[in-house]
C-alpha cells in the first residue's frame, strides 16, 4: 500500500507540469481511489484473480493496455509482473524505464556486519528518475496537495463535526518489529485525550486489529474507532482532514503524506534513511529507536528480519517524546 501511495505526489506533480500528458495508472482496483482528482490519470484495475492471472494473463494484461496507444512505459513497481509487462512492451518498440529500487545500497544499511550507516536516495526522488529518464523532468520542491475533503453526514455522524484538533493514530504494521508497544502507545493515546480540543481517530483493520483498538480506546470520549466502520474511501477522506497523523513505518503514513497532512512515524526494526520516510516531511518528524544502545539499527528494511535481543528497540521511544512532537504541532 505504501509502495502505492508514494507514487502519488510524484505523478500529482507530473501532470501539473506537463498539463498535456495523460496517464494510465495500472494496480490492483482496491487502490484506484488515491488516484481520484488527479487531472489527465485514469485508472487500469489489473484483474490478478481471472484475467490477468499467471503468465497468460499478463500476455492479456499487455494485450489490454495496447489497445489505450500507450507511448511510454514507467516501471515504479519493477517487480516480477510488471517487468514482464515493461519487456513486452519494449519489445513492441515503446521506450520503458524502470525505478531502481537501490537493493544493494539498503542491503549495506542494514547489514549486521560493516553496516554503511547512511541515507539512500528516498524511494520517491528514484521515481522522478525512472520520468527523468523517458523526458519528463520534474520538480518536486514545491508540492501541491488536494483540499481536504467534504465529509458526508454519513461519515460526520461517526466522527462529529471538526472543532477540535484531530489527531490519527495507526498504531499497526505488517511486521511486530515496526509496531510500537501497546502499553507504550495507550500512555500516548491517554495522554493526548486528557486534552478536550483533541479528538484522536484510531486507525487498523480485521477483528483482532479492531479488539486492540477498543482496548486502546480505554472509554476516552474524544478517542474515536474508527476501524470497521467506514469504507476505504471514507477512510482517506477522514485523513485528509486530520491535523497530524502518528504512525509506525507503515502504508497509513504515506497516505497521510500523500495527501499532504503531517505525519509522525515510529521507527523500530527499520529507519527513515532506507528512503521510506513519509514524503514532505521533516526529519525530526521521524523518532527513531536508539541506536547508541541498539548500534545494529537498522537490522531490516521491511521489518521482516528478527535480530536477537532487539526485540524492544521501540521502548527507547519514550511516550512524554511522542505526546510533545504530536502537541508541538498545535502550538
Amino acid at each position: 500500500m505504501g509502495d502505492v501511495a508514494m507514487t502519488v505526489p510524484v505523478l500529482r506533480a507530473l501532470v501539473l507540469q506537463y498539463p498535456k500528458v495523460k496517464i494510465t495508472v495500472v494496480s490492483r482496483p482496491f487502490f484506484q481511489p488515491f488516484f481520484d482528482g488527479i487531472p489527465n490519470v485514469n485508472f487500469f484495475g489489473v484483474d490478478l484473480k481471472e484475467r490477468h492471472k499467471g503468465f497468460i494473463g499478463l500476455l492479456r494484461l499487455f494485450s489490454d493496455l495496447r489497445k489505450l496507444n500507450i507511448d511510454v512505459v514507467a516501471d515504479l513497481h519493477n517487480v516480477l509482473r510488471s517487468k514482464v509487462v515493461r519487456t513486452l512492451f519494449a519489445l513492441s518498440g515503446k521506450k520503458v524505464a524502470a525505478t531502481d529500487k537501490g537493493r544493494v545500497e539498503k542491503k549495506a544499511l542494514t547489514s549486521l556486519t560493516n553496516k554503511v550507516f547512511a541515507p539512500v536516495t528516498p524511494m520517491v526522488e528514484r521515481h522522478v528518475k525512472t520520468l527523468k529518464q523517458l523526458g519528463f523532468s520534474i520538480d518536486l520542491s514545491n508540492p501541491q496537495f488536494p483540499e481536504k475533503a467534504n465529509l458526508s453526514e454519513e461519515i460526520i455522524s461517526i466522527t462529529g463535526t471538526k472543532n477540535q484538533n484531530w489527531i490519527g493514530i495507526a498504531p499497526f504494521a505488517q511486521y511486530e518489529s515496526k509496531v510500537y508497544p501497546l502499553d507504550l502507545m495507550q500512555e500516548v493515546i491517554d495522554g493526548l485525550a486528557e486534552n478536550k480540543d483533541q479528538k484522536i481517530f484510531l486507525f487498523g483493520g480485521g477483528e483482532k486489529e479492531i479488539q486492540l483498538l477498543n482496548q486502546l480506546q480505554n472509554q476516552h470520549n474524544n478517542v474515536i474507532v474508527l476501524a470497521g466502520k467506514l469504507k476505504f474511501k471514507q477512510e482517506l477522506e477522514v485523513i485528509s482532514n486530520l491535523d497530524v497523523m502518528l504512525s509506525m513505518d507503515s502504508g497509513n503514513a504515506h497516505i497521510a503524506s500523500m495527501l499532504g497532512v503531517k505525519v509522525i512515524t515510529l521507527w523500530g526494526a527499520t529507519h527513515p534513511y532506507a528512503g521510506f520516510k513519509p514524503f514532505n516531511q521533516p526529519d525530526d518528524f521521524c523518532l527513531t529507536s536508539d541506536r547508541t544502545q541498539y548500534p545494529l539499527l537498522p537490522t531490516s528494511i521491511y521489518g521482516n528480519k528478527k535480530v536477537e535481543g532487539y526485540d524492544d528497540v521501540m521502548r527507547t521511544i519514550l511516550p512524554t517524546q511522542v505526546i510533545e512532537k504530536i502537541n508541538s504541532n498545535f502550538i
